[in-house]
Protein backbone atom coordinates (compact mmCIF):
# COMPACT_ATOMS: atom_id res chain seq x y z
CA UNK A 1 0.00 0.00 0.00
CA UNK A 2 1.57 3.25 -0.96
CA UNK A 3 2.54 5.43 1.83
CA UNK A 4 0.47 8.92 2.12
CA UNK A 5 2.50 12.12 1.79
CA UNK A 6 2.87 13.91 4.83
CA UNK A 7 0.85 17.24 4.82
CA UNK A 8 1.55 20.91 6.81
CA UNK A 9 -0.47 23.80 6.15
CA UNK A 10 0.71 27.49 7.11
CA UNK A 11 -2.01 29.92 7.98
CA UNK A 12 -2.32 33.33 9.39
CA UNK A 13 -6.21 33.90 9.28
CA UNK A 14 -9.36 32.46 9.93
CA UNK A 15 -8.61 29.16 7.27
CA UNK A 16 -11.38 28.95 5.15
CA UNK A 17 -8.92 27.16 2.33
CA UNK A 18 -7.59 24.87 5.32
CA UNK A 19 -11.68 24.00 6.15
CA UNK A 20 -11.64 22.94 2.37
CA UNK A 21 -8.98 20.82 2.81
CA UNK A 22 -9.79 19.28 5.60
CA UNK A 23 -13.35 18.42 4.18
CA UNK A 24 -11.39 17.43 1.35
CA UNK A 25 -9.51 14.80 2.91
CA UNK A 26 -12.89 13.56 4.51
CA UNK A 27 -15.35 13.34 1.23
CA UNK A 28 -12.13 11.67 -0.52
CA UNK A 29 -10.82 14.39 -2.59
CA UNK A 30 -7.14 14.07 -1.26
CA UNK A 31 -6.64 10.51 -0.68
CA UNK A 32 -2.77 10.42 -1.19
CA UNK A 33 -1.88 13.00 1.35
CA UNK A 34 -2.54 13.54 5.20
CA UNK A 35 -2.79 16.92 6.70
CA UNK A 36 -1.05 16.15 10.08
CA UNK A 37 0.22 18.90 10.90
CA UNK A 38 -1.14 23.42 10.76
CA UNK A 39 0.81 26.00 11.75
CA UNK A 40 -0.16 29.69 12.18
CA UNK A 41 2.07 32.50 12.55
CA UNK A 42 -0.29 34.36 14.10
CA UNK A 43 -1.35 33.99 17.79
CA UNK A 44 -5.56 33.26 18.41
CA UNK A 45 -6.27 32.72 14.47
CA UNK A 46 -9.27 30.86 14.20
CA UNK A 47 -7.24 28.34 11.65
CA UNK A 48 -6.41 26.49 14.79
CA UNK A 49 -9.52 25.79 15.87
CA UNK A 50 -10.32 24.44 12.73
CA UNK A 51 -7.48 22.01 13.05
CA UNK A 52 -7.98 21.07 16.87
CA UNK A 53 -11.61 20.44 15.66
CA UNK A 54 -10.60 17.38 13.26
CA UNK A 55 -7.45 16.17 15.34
CA UNK A 56 -4.67 17.58 13.85
CA UNK A 57 -1.79 19.09 15.50
CA UNK A 58 -1.79 22.71 15.84
CA UNK A 59 1.29 25.42 16.66
CA UNK A 60 1.45 28.78 16.55
CA UNK A 61 4.84 30.39 15.75
CA UNK A 62 4.88 34.14 16.01
CA UNK A 63 8.44 36.45 14.34
CA UNK A 64 8.10 37.83 17.52
CA UNK A 65 8.58 34.67 19.62
CA UNK A 66 11.52 33.51 17.30
CA UNK A 67 13.03 36.72 17.55
CA UNK A 68 12.56 37.84 13.53
CA UNK A 69 11.87 36.31 10.42
CA UNK A 70 15.07 33.64 10.79
CA UNK A 71 14.52 32.72 13.66
CA UNK A 72 10.59 31.93 12.49
CA UNK A 73 11.92 30.05 9.55
CA UNK A 74 14.80 28.20 11.65
CA UNK A 75 12.57 27.29 14.10
CA UNK A 76 9.34 26.41 11.06
CA UNK A 77 12.31 23.76 9.50
CA UNK A 78 12.81 22.06 12.58
CA UNK A 79 9.04 21.62 13.42
CA UNK A 80 8.60 19.95 9.58
CA UNK A 81 11.66 18.06 10.23
CA UNK A 82 10.16 16.83 13.25
CA UNK A 83 7.07 16.00 11.66
CA UNK A 84 8.32 14.36 8.32
CA UNK A 85 6.36 16.81 6.53
CA UNK A 86 6.72 15.96 2.47
CA UNK A 87 4.15 19.12 1.37
CA UNK A 88 3.45 21.97 2.56
CA UNK A 89 0.54 24.11 1.94
CA UNK A 90 0.06 27.87 2.36
CA UNK A 91 -3.48 28.41 2.71
CA UNK A 92 -4.08 32.50 3.58
CA UNK A 93 -0.55 32.40 4.77
CA UNK A 94 0.51 36.34 4.88
CA UNK A 95 4.73 36.00 5.60
CA UNK A 96 6.79 35.82 2.56
CA UNK A 97 9.35 33.05 3.19
CA UNK A 98 13.03 33.43 2.02
CA UNK A 99 14.58 32.07 -0.75
CA UNK A 100 16.98 29.99 1.63
CA UNK A 101 13.66 28.40 3.04
CA UNK A 102 12.06 27.76 -0.36
CA UNK A 103 14.91 26.43 -1.83
CA UNK A 104 15.23 23.60 1.13
CA UNK A 105 11.76 22.03 -0.33
CA UNK A 106 11.87 22.65 -3.75
CA UNK A 107 8.25 21.97 -5.91
CA UNK A 108 7.04 20.78 -2.41
CA UNK A 109 5.70 24.24 -1.30
CA UNK A 110 2.23 25.23 -2.89
CA UNK A 111 0.32 28.59 -2.54
CA UNK A 112 -3.26 29.27 -3.39
CA UNK A 113 -3.20 33.06 -4.86
CA UNK A 114 -6.86 34.95 -6.07
CA UNK A 115 -6.41 35.92 -9.27
CA UNK A 116 -5.32 34.51 -12.69
CA UNK A 117 -1.18 34.98 -12.25
CA UNK A 118 0.26 36.49 -14.09
CA UNK A 119 -2.34 39.12 -13.24
CA UNK A 120 -2.55 41.26 -10.03
CA UNK A 121 0.15 38.81 -8.25
CA UNK A 122 3.59 39.17 -6.34
CA UNK A 123 4.78 41.77 -3.28
CA UNK A 124 1.70 43.23 -1.84
CA UNK A 125 -1.00 41.52 -3.62
CA UNK A 126 -2.96 39.98 -0.89
CA UNK A 127 -6.49 39.33 0.23
CA UNK A 128 -9.06 42.05 -0.68
CA UNK A 129 -6.10 44.15 -2.29
CA UNK A 130 -6.51 41.71 -5.24
CA UNK A 131 -9.91 41.88 -5.99
CA UNK A 132 -10.43 45.50 -5.52
CA UNK A 133 -7.68 45.92 -8.26
CA UNK A 134 -9.11 43.55 -10.97
CA UNK A 135 -12.29 45.71 -10.32
CA UNK A 136 -10.58 49.17 -10.72
CA UNK A 137 -8.87 47.55 -13.67
CA UNK A 138 -12.25 46.01 -15.32
CA UNK A 139 -11.57 42.83 -16.12
CA UNK A 140 -14.34 40.60 -16.86
CA UNK A 141 -12.68 37.55 -15.49
CA UNK A 142 -10.37 36.92 -12.59
CA UNK A 143 -9.63 33.43 -10.64
CA UNK A 144 -7.42 31.86 -8.46
CA UNK A 145 -4.23 29.73 -8.85
CA UNK A 146 -2.00 27.38 -7.21
CA UNK A 147 1.41 27.08 -7.99
CA UNK A 148 4.75 25.86 -6.46
CA UNK A 149 6.73 28.71 -4.44
CA UNK A 150 9.95 29.78 -4.92
CA UNK A 151 11.81 32.53 -3.81
CA UNK A 152 9.54 34.87 -6.20
CA UNK A 153 6.40 36.20 -4.56
CA UNK A 154 3.63 34.18 -6.73
CA UNK A 155 6.38 33.13 -9.23
CA UNK A 156 6.84 29.85 -9.03
CA UNK A 157 5.44 27.03 -11.72
CA UNK A 158 1.50 27.22 -11.83
CA UNK A 159 -0.16 23.78 -11.37
CA UNK A 160 -3.89 24.62 -11.38
CA UNK A 161 -5.86 27.30 -12.34
CA UNK A 162 -9.87 27.85 -12.52
CA UNK A 163 -11.66 30.91 -14.14
CA UNK A 164 -14.71 33.21 -12.40
CA UNK A 165 -16.84 35.24 -14.03
CA UNK A 166 -16.65 39.18 -12.79
CA UNK A 167 -20.47 39.81 -12.60
CA UNK A 168 -22.04 43.63 -12.32
CA UNK A 169 -22.20 45.68 -9.15
CA UNK A 170 -19.47 43.02 -7.98
CA UNK A 171 -18.03 44.75 -4.47
CA UNK A 172 -13.93 43.51 -3.76
CA UNK A 173 -16.02 41.50 -0.68
CA UNK A 174 -18.38 40.02 -2.78
CA UNK A 175 -15.67 39.04 -5.32
CA UNK A 176 -14.06 37.51 -2.47
CA UNK A 177 -16.31 35.15 -1.68
CA UNK A 178 -17.43 34.08 -5.29
CA UNK A 179 -13.47 33.23 -6.06
CA UNK A 180 -13.37 31.35 -2.81
CA UNK A 181 -16.02 29.08 -3.82
CA UNK A 182 -15.97 28.41 -7.34
CA UNK A 183 -11.93 28.73 -7.48
CA UNK A 184 -10.04 28.86 -5.03
CA UNK A 185 -11.91 25.66 -2.19
CA UNK A 186 -12.00 23.69 -5.76
CA UNK A 187 -8.76 23.60 -7.12
CA UNK A 188 -6.09 23.58 -3.54
CA UNK A 189 -7.53 20.23 -2.98
CA UNK A 190 -7.17 19.38 -6.65
CA UNK A 191 -3.80 20.52 -6.97
CA UNK A 192 -2.55 18.77 -3.06
CA UNK A 193 -3.85 15.60 -4.24
CA UNK A 194 -1.66 15.71 -7.10
CA UNK A 195 1.52 16.76 -5.70
CA UNK A 196 0.77 14.56 -2.86
CA UNK A 197 0.30 11.24 -5.43
CA UNK A 198 3.74 12.35 -6.73
CA UNK A 199 5.16 12.68 -3.65
CA UNK A 200 3.63 9.63 -1.51
CA UNK A 201 5.00 7.67 -4.64
CA UNK A 202 8.53 8.68 -3.93
CA UNK A 203 7.56 7.83 -0.37
CA UNK A 204 6.50 4.28 -0.66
Amino acid sequence: MKTKARIAVLVSGGGTNLQALIDAQKSGIIKSGEIVLVVSNKTGAYALERAAKAGIKAVTLTRKECGGKEGFEKALTELLEAEKIDLIVLAGFLAILSADFTSRYPERIINVHPSLIPSFCGEGFYGLTVHERALEYGVKVTGATVHFVNEIPDGGKIILQKAVYIEDGDTPEVLQRRVMEQAEWIILPQAVELVSSKLAGARS
